[in-house]
């Protein structure tokens, strides 16, 4: 502030000097008399010179001088400027110059021209003005740039430098600071800018540790249920066996079904869990292809598949995570659809491709894009068990294994395809 206090003060007496000067250049203006000893002094000269015009000299007079007889023809002249286009007094009267009757008596001589010398006053007064107008733009324009310059440096580059601040805190970018600058116009705000930046970035900060807790609290309480799942279901398994009571049968599969249910949830949760930790790795290794078959017969428990002859070669994948994928799919479209699947294999560029599709009411076009994304629970899942992880899950382990998984609308049906890739 003290800064902008001192430029006003300089912008302020470079005004008053301009207007200083101009002011002495005009005021100081006065109207020039006629010198009428000059003119007496003229008239008898010319008057004793009027037979020999020759011997006229009028040039200690400092001024320009012409002299018409009565004739009104030129038997003298000096002109150099402002007369030089005089050739007749009429002529003169019109320019404004003074003229001046020679008589003698009664009887009319000639006439002495000389220029007003108000004329003179007024151009000599027309210059000053302009030279003083001249000086005060100059003046004026000389504040006007060191001003200008002042609020470039400490107004407008500031601005510029919050509004990018601005920007980078929208976008995240929490670890460019603002810099502080000496004479800085607004020094408090950007202190008050930085200041909030360092919170925005610590809240951040402990908001990420807050998400990670929580992510591995989720990773390990699933984990722990996992074990009392697998007991619920070893004694629904054991009172099958021991069990004769029909009634009694049915409500231990029942408990079984829910327990898988459970088991299926919790596996995707924890599934889910380790690739928001980055924990989620899979072990790609040469596996001939034949493992699809064997796969696919291990998770199709309700003998609903279809299957195609698998093309022998070698694939580069993680045999646990296939057969989790391969589980996901087939046990969508057993509970979505419950009909038949077809799969299918070709070979497709630097992939095998394998297809499994099912007839059952499917999802529309427009959810095809987002069946994939987590959470996500297409229209046909109403009254269905569910937590929308299945395809995510499927689709981020194929991802890891530099694979593909792609969902296609039908018309009647679903349709997933995953492109595996060939050793």
């Amino acid at each position: 502030m003290k800064e902008y206090s001192k430029l006003l003060l300089l912008v302020t007496a470079l005004i008053l000097t301009g207007i200083g000067i101009f002011a002495a250049l005009t005021l100081s203006y006065r109207t020039n008399e006629i010198d009428m000893l000059m003119i007496n002094e003229l008239t008898e000269t010319v008057k004793e010179n009027r037979d020999s015009p020759q011997a006229m000299d009028l040039s200690r007079f400092e001024t320009e001088v012409i002299v018409f007889d009565s004739g009104n023809r030129i038997i003298y002249s000096n002109a150099e400027h402002k007369l030089k286009d005089i050739s007749s007094a009429e002529a003169a009267l019109r320019e404004g110059c003074l003229c001046i009757s020679i008589h003698e008596g009664t009887r009319f001589m000639g006439t002495i021209v000389i220029p007003d010398p108000d004329e003179t006053s007024f151009n000599a007064m027309r210059l000053r003005l302009l030279t003083a107008a001249g000086i005060m733009v100059f003046i004026i324009l000389i504040a006007a740039l060191i001003y200008g310059i002042y609020v470039q440096r400490t107004i407008i580059q500031p601005f510029r430098k919050m509004e990018q601040f601005a920007v980078n805190v929208a976008y995240g970018r929490l670890d460019e600071p603002l810099m502080l600058e000496r004479n800085n116009l607004f020094g408090k705000f950007t202190e008050s800018f930085d200041i909030m930046r360092e919170e925005l970035k610590a809240s951040r900060r402990r908001e990420t540790a807050l998400k990670l807790k929580e992510k591995e609290l989720i990773a390990s309480l699933s984990h722990d249920l996992k074990t009392p799942i697998t007991g619920i279901k070893l004694l629904c398994e054991l009172l099958s066996v021991k069990a004769e009571d029909k009634y009694l049968l049915e409500k231990i599969d029942s408990i079984h079904q829910k327990a898988e249910q459970i088991n299926i949830l919790v596996n995707d949760l924890f599934t889910s869990s380790l690739d928001d930790l980055g924990e989620m790795h899979t072990d790609c290794r040469d596996e001939p292809s034949h493992i699809l078959h064997q796969l696919v017969t291990e998770q199709d428990s309700r003998c609903l598949v279809h299957e195609s002859p698998v093309p022998e070669c070698m694939i580069l994948t993680d045999r646990i995570r296939l057969s989790q994928i391969i589980g996901n799919i087939i046990s969508n479209s057993y509970k979505y659809a419950n009909t038949e699947i077809d799969i299918s294999y070709r070979f497709r560029e630097d992939y095998l491709e394998m297809s499994v599709r099912d007839y059952g009411k499917g999802v529309t076009e427009e959810e095809i894009s987002l069946v994939t994304n987590r959470f996500y629970r297409g229209s046909n899942a109403d009254g269905k068990d569910g937590s929308g992880l299945g395809l995510y899950i499927a689709s981020r382990l194929m991802e890891k294994m530099n694979g593909e998984l792609i969902c296609s609308y039908r018309e009647k049906g679903f349709l997933v395809i995953l492109l595996i890739p060939l050793s």
